[in-house]
This record gives C-alpha cells, sequence and structure tokens, in this order.
C-alpha cells in the first residue's frame, strides 16, 4: 500500500540525492518558462524530458496513475471549454484558416484551432510530471528547508512539509476503509456500479476530511506547548550544502529559461506559428 500512495519514497537515485533547494529553483524556473510560451518545439522537448525524469526517479506508473489520470480528466474538461467559449480564437492568433470540419453556427474546427488547443494540452504535460517528480523524490523536510533557504517564512514551511507528509496517511487511510467496506458487502472496486462507487466514496471522504482536521488541530496544539514559533529563525536539522550536481540543475533550469527569451524574439511574440 505504501508504495500506491502519492507522496515522498526514500531512494538512492540521481533526482533523490539532489539538493530540495536546487530542484525547488529547478521546477520554478522551468514551470514560469513552460508557462509562458506557446513554442511547441520547446513544449515537446520538456514534456518528454519531464516524462523522462520518472525513469531517473524510479517512479512507476502505479505510483501516479490516478493523479496523471484524474489531471487528464480535467486537462480535457479545459480544452473542451476553450472551443465551447472561443471556437475560432486559434484563428485570431495565428491570422489564418484552415478549416478542417465544417459544424454549425459559430462552431467550426480549424487547424489552428486544433494547434493551439495542442499547446495548452503539452502545457500539462510539460509541468505535471516535473511537479509529480518532485513530490516523489523530495523528502518533505528537506522542501520545507528549501522554502525556507529561498526566503519564506519557517512557519510557512513547516505547514507546507506537514502537509504533504499528511497526503500518503489520509490516501493510507482512504484504501484501509475502502477495502473494510467492500469486506462488509460495498462494492467500490471497478465491478460496482458508477454510481454506487461514487456513494462509497462520498460515505467515506466525508469523514476522512473531518478527522484530518482533528489531527490539524491536535499537531498544532502540541506545536504550540513547544513553543514553536516564538524565534524568527531556526535551523534545520536537513539542510544539506549545494554540490556540483546542484548547480548544474541551476544552470539548466536558468537555461531552459533563456531558450524561451529566445524563442520570443525569434517568434515575434510568445507563440509559434507554423502557419505563415
Amino acid at each position: 500500500m505504501n508504495q500506491q500512495t502519492l507522496g515522498y519514497h526514500s531512494g538512492k537515485t540521481v533526482l533523490h540525492r539532489l539538493n530540495a533547494t536546487a530542484k525547488m529553483l529547478f521546477l520554478l524556473i522551468v514551470t514560469i518558462a513552460t508557462m509562458t510560451t506557446y513554442d511547441t518545439r520547446f513544449l515537446v522537448f520538456v514534456g518528454v524530458a519531464s516524462l523522462g525524469l520518472f525513469k531517473l526517479g524510479n517512479i512507476q506508473w502505479h505510483q501516479i496513475s490516478f493523479v496523471m489520470k484524474f489531471i487528464l480528466f480535467f486537462s480535457l474538461l479545459n480544452i473542451l471549454a476553450i472551443y465551447l467559449f472561443e471556437p475560432e480564437y486559434g484563428v485570431s492568433l495565428y491570422g489564418t484558416r484552415h478549416v478542417l470540419w465544417i459544424g454549425w453556427g459559430r462552431f467550426t474546427f480549424t487547424q489552428e484551432e486544433l494547434f493551439y488547443l495542442g499547446n495548452v494540452a503539452l502545457k500539462y504535460f510539460s509541468t505535471i510530471p516535473l511537479a509529480l517528480t518532485f513530490l516523489l523524490t523530495t523528502n518533505p523536510s528537506s522542501f520545507a528547508s528549501s522554502l525556507n533557504k529561498l526566503g519564506i517564512s519557517y512557519k510557512i514551511s513547516y505547514a507546507v512539509a506537514l502537509a504533504l507528509r499528511y497526503i500518503p496517511d489520509i490516501q493510507e487511510d482512504f484504501f484501509s476503509i475502502s477495502q473494510a467496506q467492500q469486506a462488509r458487502g460495498l462494492e467500490m472496486s471497478k465491478k460496482g456500479k458508477f454510481s454506487q462507487r461514487i456513494t462509497g466514496i462520498s460515505q467515506i471522504v466525508l469523514p476522512l476530511i473531518f478527522s484530518s482536521l482533528d489531527r490539524i488541530e491536535t499537531i498544532s496544539t502540541a506545536m504550540e506547548l513547544r513553543r514553536f514559533g516564538q524565534k524568527k529563525k531556526r535551523t534545520w536539522y536537513v539542510e544539506e550544502p549545494f554540490k556540483v550536481s546542484d548547480y548544474l540543475v541551476i544552470v539548466l533550469a536558468l537555461s531552459l529559461f533563456l531558450i524561451t527569451l529566445a524563442l520570443f524574439h525569434v517568434n515575434g511574440g510568445r507563440f509559434y506559428n507554423p502557419f505563415m
């Protein structure tokens, strides 16, 4: 069960050995770069490379399958909403119009719209694997230390670390309750009806949320009794100095960001236009 939860999994890979601050900076810089550009070539490169990080970090599909399917579902919803609200947006962006399908009214489908929607989808699959890789290969305490080193209050950093530690615990509680419910005759697996599964999940999620809030209150009280937050600064047991590999990761992130700036100049803006 521990291998199926979405959270930190210890390991000895190259990604696990990297400094958490270096990984955090890489994630922020590359995410900003991919979010600001619509150059398809760059997005494809980052997307393929980020998927390769799963192999480099020894991340198995069953660890991220649920999240990836969840993201895929909402990505499709977002793309559909973009098309429904403005089916000719790609035409206005790229300045040409090549019709693939003549619908009814204003709902036509063009190569330009398809290309734009494809770029939107690429943005999701360029950044989400990076975030998942960071989450699964970074110790929450190291993550909190990296946030504090970047200038964020250690109180906020510690809160983020606690939240990350609770994600696997909540998932394990959910799986345990789900299996107990199935043992009592309530079918919640893929064999059951969709409506039955939704009802069963809702009966588990709400009590689980309230029990999690009770845990948060207990931990907050315990930390206050230990005078947490009384000092302006604190030291970190897991803080590590930068190594050569960490500097190389930051240089790589800055290089990717500079490439996006160069592409702005080459493309004359954020958008790569293959229709000109």
